[in-house]
């Protein structure tokens, strides 16, 4: 894995165990290897798994390291449903359907909001490749008691072009400070994204 990827993995890592204290460091490393713009994409990306008072702290920190700001999206938003459509299709593969119609059996309005704002408005932006926003937010659910969602983002880390190293490397830096049953839980699910893979396309992901 490349420097840039493991310190953006790293921030994210640390955005999710909430600890405003030591993301300081975790941001000067980054911007030694990463740009602002990828720095603050992941920052931004954040809110859609740790909620708006993480976001907000954080990008409170980042301006006092970086006052420079990342360019902003001039999209349409008429494009974000379709433009969250087609990341969705590419982060879920085959599953993009019925993914789409167990978030719908839960409540219409969600599913809605995640094509469009979720994958539409946020995770389709430029600034930051999917691969990488792909483990970074696997690295953000691994401390959070949320064994679905990590599944389904450690596949579509894979579906997106992310290696099984770098998946594996993204399971021990989340894990570092991460309760320990869900460090155990992560590992366990990783296993079973990993034998499933092998079962799909009869080889080990590389």
């Amino acid at each position: 894995m490349d420097e840039r990827t493991r310190a953006l993995i790293e921030l994210s890592a640390a955005l999710a165990r909430g600890r405003r204290g030591e993301w300081a460091q975790y941001m000067d490393r980054a911007a030694t290897v990463a740009t602002p713009s990828e720095i603050e994409e992941v920052l931004l990306q954040s809110h859609l798994f740790v909620g708006y008072p993480t976001l907000l702290q954080a990008l409170e920190v980042w301006r006092s390291r970086n006052g420079d700001r990342a360019a902003v999206d001039g999209s349409n938003p008429a494009e974000w449903p379709a433009r969250g459509t087609e990341v969705f299709r590419q982060v879920y593969g085959e599953q993009h359907g019925r993914l789409l119609e167990n978030v719908r059996a839960l409540h219409s309005e969600v599913a809605d909001w995640m094509l469009n704002d979720g994958y539409g408005k946020v995770l389709s932006r430029p600034g930051l490749d999917l691969r990488t926003r792909e483990l970074c937010i696997v690295a953000l659910l691994i401390g959070q008691d949320a064994p679905k969602q990590l599944y389904s983002h450690m596949r579509g880390a894979l579906n997106v072009g992310a290696t099984q190293e770098e998946l594996e490397i993204t399971v021990l830096v989340a894990s570092r400070s991460a309760p320990r049953e869900f460090v155990e839980a992560a590992r366990a699910t990783w296993e079973r994204v990993r034998n499933r893979y092998r079962e799909i396309n009869g080889r080990e992901a590389t």
